[in-house]
């Protein structure tokens, strides 16, 4: 298994919020992450928040190509990021008890927080398509080229781990630096991870490994 340290490349906030950052997603342009009581979109390249929507968001978010997908106690809703309206709902596969989400292969991916899991799940009906065992608590859940990666946090210990989406196997570890959380987690497509701080109230981005270094 490859392991490597963290690098940083640059910290948001600390923003408001009652949750201070839980889920975090990325729309091609904006990343989008959620506070509590509202899901901000944020410029990375500025770091302004540029504009909020009210809406109970206390876990996961994610991002289709069109709709966010929003975590909020046991249940997710699809939102118009135009409007802010809530246009569906499906129930949480953890009952309240779900942490990170990500959309991929036509499908959302639920990271459930203490139960160490990771499952697979119909977007329309919330039914489960299957389920990845992890051996730490899973936080944030997000894919790239292929690759599931998702964040653990445990005590003071937290990583970025790459994980195999069939058999749950750990492939690569990032580990953060001590007292760092992960909150949500996802890349925006390239050589960066977005990562929620959690009750720090930040947001950081780290470098994603380049293959083969």
């Amino acid at each position: 298994m490859n392991r490597s340290t963290a690098e940083i490349v640059r910290e948001y906030g600390p923003f408001p919020g009652p949750d201070g950052v839980a889920g975090v997603t990325y729309d091609g342009q904006h990343v989008w992450f959620a506070s509590g009581d509202k899901l901000n979109a944020l410029d990375p390249a500025s770091g302004k928040t540029l504009r909020s929507i009210d809406i109970a968001a206390h876990a996961g978010t994610a991002f289709d190509g069109q709709h966010l997908f929003q975590l909020a106690e046991d249940r997710i809703h699809k939102i118009d990021p135009q409007t802010g309206r809530v246009l569906a709902t499906i129930p949480a596969p953890g009952q309240g008890r779900d942490s990170g989400l990500t959309w991929a292969e036509g499908t959302l991916w639920v990271g459930q927080y203490r139960d160490r899991k990771i499952h697979q799940v119909d977007p329309q009906t919330g039914a489960i398509l299957r389920t990845i065992e992890s051996n730490r608590f899973v936080t944030g859940v997000t894919w790239v080229d292929g690759e599931l990666w998702h964040g653990t946090w445990e005590g003071d210990e937290c990583e970025l781990r790459r994980v195999d989406p069939r058999t749950g196997e750990v492939l690569e570890s990032i580990e953060m630096p001590p007292g760092v959380g992960v909150s949500g987690l996802e890349s925006d497509g390239g050589d960066r991870f977005f990562c929620g701080g959690g009750k720090s109230g930040k947001l950081r981005a780290v470098r994603r490994p380049k293959r083969g270094s």
